[in-house]
């Protein structure tokens, strides 16, 4: 019974120690006095990509880089700027690339468009496969001459013979 309690208390921390990897990307120096203005850099940041990793915010990234990006987003609120200013400058800076959900422009229609165009393809195709069964011959096939049918029956006693 201990035994079993230690291994789920073990599975617990393991669990929890996971769940909080991300938690430790922003380093205690990072962070800022006001509350509020740390909460907003967190927002912001949750909104960039990193770009080394590029498949996380910088907020969860542990990269010098993303650090780089996390100190100029806490920079730019310090001196005044509001959310927008702050991605607009970091934008302006690294392109649209750096944004986890870029916007809907004519620089990112296909972007957000291919999902859809691709699961309509894919719709369609599985259609068309799978209701291959339910048509209709186009043509009644015509029975076959006297002369096929011996011809038929000459190769088919050849073969069993």
């Amino acid at each position: 019974m201990k035994r079993l309690a230690g291994l789920c208390a073990l599975m617990l921390l393991l669990c929890l120690g996971f769940g909080s990897a991300t938690v430790f990307a922003v380093q205690p120096d990072e962070v800022l006095a006001d509350p509020r203005m740390e909460q907003k850099a967190r927002e912001i940041s949750a909104e960039l990509r990193c770009l080394v990793c590029q498949n996380q915010s910088i907020d969860d990234s542990d990269a010098p880089l993303a650090r780089d990006l996390r100190l100029i987003v806490r920079e730019r609120l310090k001196a005044g700027d509001d959310q927008s200013k702050v991605i607009e400058f970091v934008v302006a800076r690294y392109g649209e690339f750096i944004l986890l959900r870029p916007p809907f422009s004519a620089k990112t229609y296909l972007l957000w468009l291919a999902p859809l165009f691709l699961l309509a393809g894919g719709g369609y195709l599985a259609y068309r496969v799978f209701h291959r069964g339910d048509r209709k011959p186009t043509s009644i096939p015509t029975p076959l001459s006297e002369d096929e049918r011996s011809q038929l029956r000459g190769i088919l006693d050849g073969k069993q013979g």
